[in-house]
């Protein structure tokens, strides 16, 4: 499994036209096989953390190459992004736990 971790802080622009396109993008990154799960964090001051899990680096790469996601990616560094860094990680080991 590949985990995906994107740490990002918005800029005052990021309005409803950036909501829209994260929507959309989810929307498409979740019909794509090889997703399994995507989730976000907000801190306090301001920073997201978004971590997306896919299957394998294939599955993974195919999303980065999507031509709607490279649209979404340039907008975002012209004017949505203040900032943002991004970590790939391929998971070695894996437990879980669940009471009841």
């Amino acid at each position: 499994m590949i985990v995906v971790l994107f740490r990002s802080r918005l800029t005052p622009e990021a309005g409803d036209d950036y909501r829209a396109m994260a929507e959309e993008v989810l929307a498409t990154a979740r019909e794509m096989p090889g997703f399994i799960d995507y989730t976000i964090y907000h801190s306090d001051d301001g920073e997201k953390l978004s971590v997306v899990r896919w299957e394998n680096q294939e599955t993974m790469k195919a999303w980065r190459e999507h031509p709607r996601h490279k649209i979404a990616q340039a907008a975002g560094r012209e004017r949505w992004y203040r900032n943002y860094e991004i970590e790939i990680a391929e998971v070695v080991r894996s437990s879980r736990f669940e009471r009841g």
